[in-house]
């Protein structure tokens, strides 16, 4: 499951050096989590799971397997982007093929660091960015609409319903509002499923501050995560020069001197990743045997044959069950025979829902 967090943000904001910064953690044996590039701006970054550890503590397997998420590094966006400005249509082609976005955002002032848009302002930043994506959804719909409104004299109500939920994104936009404040759900995302709408997207704000606000944030990121909170967003305050060097560092004694000088419990892209891999709606369950321990992503709300799909398509064509034992017991009983004597070790079938730390086993039959 390849999904996707895009980073964007205007020239000059720190978005490539919080790339470059997961980038260069590869370069790190002893770093929470490994990089691999898949393109030159596309990289695959582990999820830091605190639980992987405690499972190969209690099971001794001979690998573990992490689950991972991809980093998109977008071209910077300027005014006029929707309409071709600058790099805009690579940006906006790349925007529209991630599941979330990154939004990198300005909260430093530096007279070395060039700035086009005046003084240090993180909402007018963010509203250039709002903007260019809005005008560009208000394209496609209105788009949509046209061709709709051709098909709307056969008299089909789907085709009636849709070109009702697209006149209310329009006017949404309009407004100067994001398509994903609307929260369309079932046939009313149908409508828009198509277009690939930019502003839909979940957005995590990062503030990229000074080293002195590093924890306890400024003026511009105060701004950022009450403007946020309005929106229901979340704003990750972090420097990203910082995470660069701490990359870096290849040994944890280094890490650990790092961290105490600068008041840190763990590096800021943890809670980055973190945060971005609950942005895309993801949990995750765990296979543990001797042979390996391995993390598995998949969507909140998936049942049990959904689940087992991520390891292979025939686990969910001949599902028969599932053997579940929940992330705390197998803590607390320390081995599946353990849970087994104990009833914590359950059988479910197809409709069970698979909980975020479930330890599963799969029957199938092919």
């Amino acid at each position: 499951m390849a999904l996707q967090a895009g980073i964007v943000g205007l020239p000059n904001v720190g978005k490539s050096t919080l790339f470059n910064a997961v980038s260069n953690s590869a370069k790190a044996q002893a770093s929470n989590y490994r990089f691999c590039t898949i393109e030159p701006n596309v990289g695959q970054v582990e999820v830091p799971d605190d639980r992987m550890k405690v499972l190969e503590e209690l099971v001794q397997p001979q690998r573990t397997v992490p689950t991972t998420i991809e980093f998109v590094d977008i071209a910077g966006l300027v005014k006029g982007a929707s309409k071709g400005e600058g790099l805009g249509n690579k940006f906006l082609a790349n925007i529209r093929e991630v599941d979330a976005i990154v939004h990198v955002i300005r909260c430093f002032e530096d007279e070395n660091i060039l700035r086009e848009e005046g003084d240090i302002n993180p909402i007018a930043d963010k509203e250039i960015i709002d903007t260019e994506l809005q005008l560009k959804d208000l394209d496609s719909v209105e788009k949509k609409i046209q061709r709709l409104e051709k098909m709307v004299k056969a008299g089909d109500p789907k085709v009636k319903h849709q070109l009702e939920v697209l006149a209310r994104c329009k006017q949404h936009l309009y407004e100067g509002k994001n398509i994903r404040g609307l929260e369309l759900e079932g046939e009313d995302k149908e409508a828009t499923a198509d277009i690939f709408l930019l502003t839909e997207k979940p957005v995590l704000y990062v503030a990229n501050v000074d080293e002195a606000a590093l924890l306890t944030g400024n003026k511009y990121s105060d701004a950022l995560v009450k403007m946020a909170a309005e929106e229901g967003a979340q704003v990750i305050v972090m420097n990203n020069s910082i995470e660069a060097q701490i990359t870096e560092l290849e040994s944890p004694e280094d890490k650990e001197m790092f961290f105490q000088e600068y008041g840190l419990t763990e590096p800021g892209l943890n809670r980055l990743i973190r945060s971005a891999y609950k942005l895309l709606n993801l949990i995750t369950y765990f296979t543990a045997g001797v042979q390996e321990v391995r993390a598995w992503t998949i969507h909140t709300g998936w049942k049990a044959p959904q689940a087992a799909s991520v390891i292979h398509t025939d686990f969910e064509k001949g599902f028969i069950k599932a053997e579940v034992i929940s992330y705390k017991d197998f803590v607390q009983y320390k081995t599946e025979a353990a849970c087994r004597e104990n009833g914590k070790l359950r059988i479910e079938g197809k409709e069970y829902i698979v909980q975020d730390g479930d330890v599963m086993h799969f029957r199938f039959n092919v």
